[in-house]
């Protein structure tokens, strides 16, 4: 059974078809990567994983469940964790005090006056394992808002990472970052699928990254799926290349 599996799945607004015949799986453990050109559907066909808004046909299922009407909140709760194009932190508060406050709403404590001695030692020992993934640890006490983009969007992954995520849906992770950035950021990547076995679903631009890391490559263009496939595959394919990059796919791929 695939964790995620997606069928016929379809999305309109008004008389625009953003989506149409849409059908997928990722398997348990993979690292998938959409691509495609602006405006072919790789933010809405997140929006309909994560429950932003219901698809306007087809099905989709998650660990073998139906979630095409189930809210977003309820996909958080049971590991679809989303993160978007535009960094979702807390600018004013220190990387430790993000990752601490992610925690403990994670575990129902944000209501609370006061938590026990060994609540607050197991809040700590949780903060501590997001530190160790991200490899924060030498900045703690870094204001995020003060951090480069690419430290920013290390914080948001901690902070995604704290839900404990089944399936995790990176939105153009490396989006506007300097090369030590994207290298580190590609490196977190490969460890949470390779080290932490978590799932992951991203939508890249950047082709070196995706022929780099991906198990396997959804390509849409126009609302529709023009191809599926390894690396090797996708650059092989002669629709591929006459609709998105051309003749520049297979030299990134080689």
């Amino acid at each position: 059974m695939s964790l995620l599996e997606l069928t016929k799945v379809g999305r309109r607004f008004g008389a625009i078809q953003a989506l149409d015949d849409i059908s997928l799986t990722v398997e348990e453990g993979e690292l998938r990567a959409i691509i495609g050109p602006n405006g072919a559907g790789k933010t809405t066909l997140f929006n309909l994983i994560s429950g932003s808004f219901p698809p306007s046909e087809g099905q989709i299922r998650f660990d073998g469940q139906p979630i095409t009407a189930v809210n977003p909140d309820t996909l958080v709760r049971r590991g679809i964790i989303r993160t978007f194009q535009i960094t979702q932190v807390f600018l004013s508060l220190s990387v430790y005090q993000n990752l601490r406050v992610a925690v403990e709403t994670a575990m129902g404590l944000q209501l609370r006056p006061w938590i026990s001695r060994r609540t607050r030692a197991e809040v700590e020992a949780k903060v501590e394992e997001l530190v160790a993934v991200t490899r924060l640890g030498n900045k703690l006490d870094r204001i995020v808002g003060e951090m480069s983009h690419g430290d920013q969007r290390v914080v948001e992954i901690g902070i995604a990472l704290s839900r404990h995520p089944r399936l995790l849906l990176l939105d153009e992770p490396t989006a506007g970052m300097g090369e030590e950035e994207t290298h580190h950021m590609t490196d977190l990547i490969r460890r949470l699928n390779g080290d932490q076995g978590i799932t992951i679903v991203f939508v890249e631009h950047d082709m070196a990254i995706v022929f780099g890391i991906a198990d396997r490559i959804t390509v849409l263009d126009n609302g529709t799926m023009l191809a599926e496939g390894t690396a090797d595959e996708i650059a092989a394919n002669p629709r591929v290349q006459a609709a998105y990059l051309g003749s520049e796919l297979e030299e990134t791929a080689a």
